[in-house]
């Protein structure tokens, strides 16, 4: 990322990579149940056609918490967390620790990045992401998804289960499901995400608006996690009701976009925007923050690894 002041110095990939993954997990942590939430309203026209009824469950995302807390207990807010920080740790290291790394590899070294240059550095490690954590994201979507019975029945006891369930029932391409529209989501909020506040940083840097410290860190975040909402939200309604359906009910994500369309009309690729935002804002601002602080810390310690004496 931009902003490194003279004197300060670069920290290694391997921060980047470790910091990154960590910074994302505690975001996850905080901002979980917006994610829940998200989910929860993007597959209710879904549920709905299923079911054979057309009340609407979920209104908006503090009503949608309210009501899974209520009927579901507060744990149901955090389904599917340990498959989300499994997938943090191995997504967000590569997507946003390798990020920089994949820049300095499109320009040959030099600091000099073009525009077109970012946004080849986050398509590249957004689709590697995808390749290493897509079974992590279809088991964190299954279970956000999943409705607790009234007999108290889950879809999936454990997040072991998750996967061996969908191994068996699906094959192994069901820990895939959702790849491609996954790639095109990820690809897509990479750019958005990284470069949006790699760019907004930089400009509030060189016309010294604010310094490289946490006020101009948490406005670029702010401002990238509105970006990548806008831009990525009909992308991200396909990838979820295509991860979450079950074998036969779409034969694509191209088929559960243009049924989508047909069956509840272009405003259902923008369910679930609000918890988006407010998910992907309060996300952005914690991760990117926490990033910062990360590896500022971790490289100003490393000197203290190598002679702690």
């Amino acid at each position: 990322m931009v902003g490194m002041r003279a004197g300060d110095v670069m920290p290694s990939a391997t921060v980047k990579f470790f910091g990154a993954g960590t910074a994302a997990c505690i975001a996850d942590l905080i901002t979980f149940p917006l994610d829940t939430a998200k989910v929860r309203l993007q597959i209710q026209g879904e549920a709905q056609k299923a079911e054979g009824f057309t009340a609407v469950k979920y209104r908006g995302v503090f009503g949608t918490i309210t009501t899974m807390v209520r009927t579901e207990g507060p744990r149901s807010l955090y389904n599917g967390l340990v498959a989300g920080l499994q997938r943090q740790m191995s997504f967000a290291s590569v997507r946003i620790g390798l990020y920089d790394s994949m820049k300095q590899f499109y320009t040959r070294g030099t600091e000099n990045a073009g525009i077109v240059t970012r946004l080849m550095a986050g398509c590249t490690t957004g689709a590697m992401a995808v390749a290493f954590a897509q079974p992590t994201d279809v088991v964190k979507v299954r279970f956000q998804a999943q409705v607790r019975q009234l007999d108290g029945e889950r879809r999936y006891n454990s997040t072991i289960n998750a996967y061996k369930t969908i191994a068996r029932d699906e094959g192994i391409r069901g820990l895939w499901r959702g790849c491609m529209p996954n790639i095109t989501r990820n690809a897509i909020v990479n750019c958005a995400e990284l470069v949006t506040y790699d760019m907004i940083k930089e400009l509030i840097i060189k016309y010294d608006l604010m310094s490289d410290n946490l006020p101009c860190h948490f406005t670029a975040a702010f401002g990238a996690g509105f970006c990548t909402t806008v831009v990525a939200s009909p992308v991200d309604v396909v990838k979820t009701r295509f991860m979450n359906s079950g074998s036969g009910l779409y034969s694509s994500a191209v088929n559960c976009a243009l049924t989508m369309l047909k069956n509840e009309g272009p405003a259902a690729f923008y369910k679930g925007f609000v918890p988006s935002f407010l998910r992907l804002g309060s996300w952005n601002i914690v991760m990117f923050v926490t990033y910062e602080q990360i590896k500022r810390g971790m490289t100003r310690a490393h000197p203290y690894w190598e002679s702690p004496f």
